[in-house]
């Protein structure tokens, strides 16, 4: 109790909030934290409210430890295998990261305690944990990222038994879950209309950039390899994620359109990475582009704050059409003009920060590419308007309240106990 005291005075009282004794035990399974941006800056947001957080999150590179206590939060961490290919294989993952997760969390129960179980998915397994302490009076909230039915389809191209089981999972998430949090007005109708939850238990919640770790920064010219402009990507490096339709554009332009004087700079990790380098040496790209693997802050900010144009090449399917990439509005954050298939909600995020080419026609994409090299002013009214929406709309600082908001409502049947003083 007093530990939880402790942080209450520290964080949520210094700001105007209630000295509550709310207890959070968040689950992630596809990153780390602190790397998983989102998770990380609501885990934060949490904890400056007056909430005591707890996360168990897989390993990752650069955070090995199985505990520690960064910034107030108390994370544990859990090894995985490898990274899940097939659909086999994903879901020897997902079922490994469960019985891990769920081992975690009786320790966390015992060390700390939570009131609230707040899962993130991939994968749609973390209910069974929810519902399993929804048994003692704990409350469950489902963070849906991802639309796993949609992202199964487009990772597999079928809808075979395992999409249906995609299907099967979704919905028992969304039943068990006392509130949801949505990325987007797309994700909330999935909540709503397709998981059968009241419309005033859903809450959207986007995923905004911090401009305090978004910043600005003089380009770094090596990361331009001698060539005049730099094209930058960040993201995962994975099948549904266009990669491959990014390295035919970048062949396009490069010997097609003439513009050799161009360098891809391609930031990320991801199970397709290795095959992505190997295609772009068979498109005689080794010289254009470069993959820097998952990569620290400091490296990936470099790269984009030196970029002249970045671009998202999230294939056109339904699964990217209706959802938000961190990506689009971290490239908004840095002023950046940016390329991209036009999908809904990609084109909702960037309005006029972006051009819009043809789903999935790399012709195209590269034809988009090269009208912004050709016109700089165009670049710095795209590049403006970007950093312009995201200070005015966009910015994380904008969503905590709604994160809050979800929490109110989660705990609307039960008042707050106030910490003694």
């Amino acid at each position: 109790m007093a530990d939880r005291r402790a942080l209450s005075r520290e964080t949520g009282a210094s700001l105007g909030h209630p000295r509550v004794t709310r207890r959070v035990l968040i689950l992630v399974e596809n990153l780390p934290s602190p790397f998983d941006r989102r998770v990380w800056q609501e885990a934060l947001a949490l904890r400056d409210a007056g909430y005591a957080v707890s996360i168990i999150c897989p390993t990752g590179r650069g955070y090995e430890k199985g505990y520690e206590v960064i910034e107030g939060v108390h994370i544990w961490r859990y090894s995985l295998p490898t990274e899940g290919a097939g659909a086999l294989g994903y879901a020897v993952e997902y079922s490994v990261a469960l019985v891990k997760a769920f081992y975690l969390s009786l320790k966390v129960a015992f060390a700390r305690g939570f009131d609230v179980v707040h899962a993130c998915n991939p994968p749609d397994l973390f209910f069974l944990i929810g519902a399993f302490y929804k048994l003692f009076g704990r409350k469950f909230l489902f963070d849906h990222h991802d639309a796993n039915p949609e992202l199964y389809e487009a990772k597999f191209g079928r809808r075979d038994l395992f999409w249906k089981l995609m299907c099967w999972l979704e919905r028992m998430t969304f039943r068990i879950a006392d509130v949801s949090l949505a990325t987007n007005e797309s994700y909330r109708r999935i909540a709503v209309e397709r998981g059968g939850m009241a419309p005033e238990r859903v809450h959207v919640v986007r995923s905004g950039p911090s401009l305090e770790r978004m910043r600005l920064a003089a380009p770094d010219e090596k990361l331009k390899k001698g060539k005049k402009y730099l094209i930058g990507y960040v993201g995962v490096m994975g099948r549904q994620e266009g990669i491959d339709l990014l390295l035919q554009a970048a062949k396009t332009l490069v010997f097609d359109l003439g513009r050799r004087d161009v360098q891809f700079g391609l930031v990320g990790g991801g199970t397709s990475l290795e095959e992505m380098r190997e295609l772009a040496r068979e498109l005689g790209l080794g010289d254009y582009v470069t993959f820097t693997g998952r990569v620290p802050d400091a490296q990936m900010l470099a790269m984009l704050n030196t970029a002249d144009i970045c671009v998202n090449p999230d294939v056109a399917n339904p699964m990217n059409d209706i959802s938000t990439m961190n990506k689009v509005m971290e490239y908004m954050a840095l002023g950046k003009p940016m390329v991209q298939f036009d999908l809904t909600e990609g084109r909702y995020s960037a309005q006029e920060a972006s051009l819009y080419a043809r789903g999935n026609d790399p012709s195209d994409f590269a034809a988009k590419i090269a009208e912004l090299i050709d016109d700089p002013q165009k670049r710095a009214r795209m590049g403006a308007f970007g950093r312009r929406r995201v200070q005015e709309a966009l910015e994380w600082r904008y969503e905590v309240p709604k994160l809050l908001a979800a929490y109110a409502t989660l705990f609307a049947d039960r008042p707050y106990r106030v910490s003694a003083t």
